[in-house]
């Protein structure tokens, strides 16, 4: 019979009870969950790509243009979400400005079109709009030639860089946040503590961005856009990440490290619309991927790399909510924490003074 280190005897149940503690037991399970999650969020949004309802718009004489868009309108699946647009030069400034992702320009004294994608806005989405366009326009016994007015770069032939730049930026603030937290006690015991390690966070946000910028811009060259735009978005993302995690774990304790992972790996990696944008990706992940931080951060990278900065409010402000709740939330749990309530500080269960 198996005894233990003052020389009692135990039974193997109880052995395995010291081992393995009803606590851990739970955490055990807890990031099992997590990682079922994990498996289903990326096999459930990537395992069938298409696209549906892409914002297009159409360059053609007034009768022709009409039809052409109800027939478009009405292909299979519902790939496009055609409309009209007065010029080549509009349709132009519309894909520069991120308002659709493909033109076709009709030529009306010929057979052969031209169709406008933006590599840029990521390659996987400008190849399925080619598919479609060339499978309809072929049906119409024409052809079809594509121009690309935002293209990715050569160093960046899938416009991924983007979207792996701003994964390391979100996976560098939860880690931060989490050390930062769990190096203390699981909970923030005051306030003064939680200001602290927010403005500790903040240092490391400004470092975390400078050198995710410097990796891809003159260390790779895999990244075109202004330097200083991707320092301070990389600033921005690695602080709403690591300010929400520090929110989680004042919330939660140690559970709150799996929330953030719950947020921002499980729910926000896959519906970033970075492997596949976001017409390519299913409702709910289509739906949900702006709100969370890799999708801002991903969309404003992009726009900053080859859309002139163009259509970045709305994320940034999206990025800065993240960061502003995360904030208020990790002080208000700290300054408002019952009297009764004491951090769980590793050293404390050992028998440490606190």
């Amino acid at each position: 019979m198996p005894t233990t280190e003052d020389g009692t005897r135990t039974t193997f149940l109880g052995e395995v009870k010291s081992a393995v503690t009803p606590h851990a037991s739970l955490l055990v399970l807890g990031v099992l969950g997590l990682m079922i999650a994990f498996i289903a969020s990326y096999a459930g949004a990537f395992h069938r790509p298409k696209p549906v309802d892409v914002p297009f718009a159409v360059v053609a004489p007034p009768p022709a243009a009409g039809q052409l868009v109800r027939k478009l309108d009405r292909l299979p699946g519902s790939p496009l979400d055609p409309r009209t647009a007065a010029s080549e030069r509009a349709a132009r400034h519309q894909i520069e400005d991120r308002t659709i992702d493909g033109a076709l320009i009709v030529d009306p004294r010929g057979s052969t079109d031209r169709l406008l994608v933006a590599s840029g806005g990521g390659a996987s989405l400008s190849q399925a709009v080619e598919m479609v366009v060339r499978a309809a326009e072929k049906a119409e016994r024409r052809t079809v030639r594509t121009v690309d007015v935002a293209p990715a770069d050569r160093d960046d032939a899938r416009s991924l860089s983007s979207f792996y730049l701003v994964v390391g930026w979100c996976v560098g603030g939860y880690l931060c946040a989490a050390i930062l937290a769990i190096s203390a006690g699981a909970r923030p015991s005051n306030g003064h503590r939680a200001v602290i390690r927010l403005a500790a966070l903040a240092v490391y946000a400004i470092a975390a961005g400078l050198a995710g910028t410097i990796v891809v811009g003159p260390v790779l060259g895999a990244l075109p856009g202004t330097f200083v735009g991707l320092w301070g978005l990389g600033a921005l993302v690695v602080f709403a990440v690591g300010a929400t995690t520090l929110a989680c774990q004042a919330l939660l304790g140690i559970v709150g490290i799996g929330l953030a992972i719950l947020l921002i790996v499980i729910l926000g990696n896959p519906s970033a619309g970075g492997a596949y944008p976001y017409p390519l990706l299913p409702p709910f992940w289509r739906a949900i991927g702006p709100a969370l931080p890799p999708g801002a951060g991903t969309w404003t990278a992009r726009s900053l790399a080859y859309f002139r900065g163009e259509a970045v409010t709305c994320p940034l402000l999206v990025l800065s909510a993240w960061a502003v709740a995360g904030t208020a939330l990790t002080l208000i749990l700290s300054v408002f924490r019952k009297p009764g309530q004491r951090p769980v500080h590793p050293a404390q269960d050992q028998g440490a003074p606190p």
